[in-house]
C-alpha cells in the first residue's frame, strides 16, 4: 500500500456518516465538537456561512468543501447573525433520516431560500492516529473552481446522488464513497502544500521530497524487511548521513523511530482485526522472535500483544 492509503487505514474506525440536508432560511445549525472525529461540509446549492470560534465567518458558495480534521465544533447558517435555536448536532449521529432529504425549516419561497449541503463525519482512532493528521490545519477549505479537482468533484456528485436517490447497493456504496472522498480531500490538500517557492517541513513536504517519499513508500510497502538507515538511504539514492538528516528535518523523527512506530501500528491493527497467531504477526512486522516482538509491543502500548487482543 502507498503511504496515504495506509494513513487512512490506520486512522479510520467505525462507519463514516453522511446526510444530504435542505436548509430553509432563516436557519442555523451548530455541529458539536467531537474529539476523535473529522467532519466535512459540502455546499451543493445556495450560499451559506460557516462560523467557528477559531476562525472568522466564512462565506461558502456552491461547490465549496470544508473539512475539519480535528473534530472542532462549528455552525452552518444562512447568515452570520442567525443563531442556532436547536441543540448542537453530533456529527457521528448523522444521518438525521437515512437516505432522505433532511429538510430543516419551513420554506416560504423554496427557490429563493433553499441551501442544500452534504454534511458528514469520520470516526478516527486517536491511539493510532498517524502523524500526518497532526500536520493538518484546523480547517481545510477547498473552494469550487470549474475544472479543478475533477476526481474530487466526481466523488461528491456520486455521493450526493446516492443520498438523494438510494437504490440497490446504496448501503455498500456510500461508505466506499465517503472513504474515497476523504482520500481525495487529503490528496488535494497535500498537492497544494507547501505552496510553490516556500521552504517547509512536515508530511506534505516529505511526500513531495523524492528521497524521503521513496523511503516512506519502502517502509509502508514492506515493513517486515530488516531496514537500516543505510538500506533506506540506498533506496532514496543518498548516502546515510544526508538521508538521516533530511528525513529527521522533514518529519521530526529519525527513520528507524518512524519504522518502529509503523510496525507497532500495523501489529495492533492485525491483532484487532484478525485471529492470526502472534508468531505470524511478529513476522509480518519484521520480528523473527515472538519474544522480541512482545517486548517492543509492550514498550509502545504498555501491555502484551495477547492482552491487547483480548481487550480489543
Amino acid at each position: 500500500m502507498d503511504v496515504l492509503s495506509d494513513v487512512i487505514t490506520a486512522l479510520r474506525t467505525g462507519q463514516p456518516r453522511s446526510a444530504r440536508v435542505a436548509w430553509h432560511a432563516p436557519w442555523a445549525q451548530q455541529f458539536a465538537s467531537v474529539p476523535g472525529s473529522a467532519g466535512f461540509q459540502i455546499v451543493l446549492e445556495g450560499p451559506c456561512w460557516l462560523v467557528a470560534p477559531d476562525i472568522g465567518p466564512m462565506r461558502l458558495a456552491p461547490g465549496d468543501i470544508v473539512f475539519r480534521p480535528h473534530g472542532r465544533g462549528h455552525t452552518l447558517a444562512d447568515s452570520p447573525s442567525t443563531s442556532p435555536d436547536a441543540p448542537a448536532c453530533d456529527p457521528n449521529e448523522l444521518p438525521l433520516q437515512p437516505y432522505a432529504d433532511n429538510v430543516v425549516g419551513t420554506p416560504a419561497d423554496t427557490a429563493a431560500s433553499a441551501t442544500v449541503t452534504l454534511c458528514g463525519a469520520y470516526q478516527l482512532d486517536p491511539i493510532h492516529a498517524h502523524p500526518l493528521l497532526d500536520d493538518l490545519p484546523e480547517l481545510i477549505h477547498l473552494p469550487a473552481h470549474l475544472g479543478r479537482h475533477p476526481e474530487l468533484r466526481a466523488t461528491v456528485d456520486l455521493l450526493a446522488t446516492e443520498l438523494q436517490r438510494p437504490r440497490l447497493g446504496t448501503d455498500a456504496i456510500i461508505p466506499a464513497l465517503l472513504d474515497t472522498l476523504l482520500l481525495h480531500i487529503l490528496r488535494t490538500w497535500l498537492d497544494q502544500n507547501p505552496p510553490p517557492g516556500t521552504v517547509s517541513t512536515g508530511w506534505a513536504a516529505a511526500l513531495k521530497d523524492p528521497a524521503t517519499a521513496v523511503a516512506l513508500h519502502a517502509i509502508h510497502r514492506d515493513p517486515a524487511r530488516p531496514w537500516t538507515v543505510a538500506t533506506l538511504a540506498a533506496e532514496a539514492g543518498l548516502s546515510r548521513a544526508p538521508f538521516a538528516r533530511r528525513f529527521t528535518t522533514l518529519l521530526g523523527q529519525p527513520p528507524l523511530t518512524y519504522l518502529t512506530w509503523w510496525r507497532m501500528t500495523t501489529a495492533s491493527r492485525l491483532l484487532r482485526q484478525s485471529d492470526k497467531p502472534l508468531s505470524v504477526i511478529a513476522a509480518r512486522v519484521g520480528y523473527t522472535s515472538e519474544f522480541a516482538f512482545a517486548n517492543a509491543f509492550k514498550r509502545r502500548y504498555g501491555t502484551s500483544p495477547g492482552r491487547y487482543r483480548r481487550n480489543g
